[in-house]
C-alpha cells in the first residue's frame, strides 16, 4: 500500500518577493510537468492570492506513477525557494514499512524523516492484525 498526501508553496527564491515573471514560467513549466505525470489521483497546481501551490494526494496497491517523490525532488531544483511537506506511507518500504515518513522541501533540498505522530503505524494508526 502507497498513500501520500502534501503541499508545496513554490517559490522561485527563499526572500519572500519572487519576479512575477520568472515564477509565472516556472509555474508553466511546472503544469507542463505535472501534466505529463497522468495522476488519476489529486494533483493539482493552482494560483491562490497571487501565489502558486501544488496539492497532491493518493492511495494505491503498491509505489508507482506518479512518482510524487521525483516531484517534490524536480521542484527543489527548478524552484529552490519553494518549501512543504509531503507524507508518505508505503508498507514496502525496507525499514520503514511500518512508519509514516515526510519529505521536507525546504531551500532547495529534500530531507526524509519519520512523522512522530503518526509512527509506528501498528499500533498507534492500525490494531495489529489478530490471527
Amino acid at each position: 500500500m502507497f498513500e501520500y498526501h502534501g503541499w508545496i508553496t513554490v517559490r522561485e527564491t527563499a526572500v519572500g518577493d519572487d519576479d512575477e515573471a520568472g515564477l509565472r514560467q516556472i509555474v508553466d513549466e511546472l503544469r507542463l510537468h505535472i501534466a505529463q505525470m497522468d495522476s488519476p489521483y489529486l494533483l493539482d497546481l493552482r494560483w491562490m492570492n497571487g501565489e502558486p501551490f501544488i496539492h497532491l494526494g493518493g492511495h494505491s496497491n503498491h509505489r508507482s506513477s506518479p512518482d510524487v517523490v521525483e516531484l517534490f525532488e524536480h521542484v527543489a531544483v527548478v524552484a529552490p525557494g519553494s518549501y512543504g511537506l509531503l507524507h508518505v506511507r508505503d508498507d514496502e518500504e525496507p525499514d520503514h514499512e511500518n512508519e509514516v515518513r515526510v519529505l521536507r522541501l525546504v531551500r532547495g533540498v529534500v530531507t526524509r524523516h519519520t512523522e512522530a505522530l503518526l509512527s509506528p503505524c501498528i499500533p498507534t494508526v492500525e490494531d495489529p492484525c489478530i490471527d
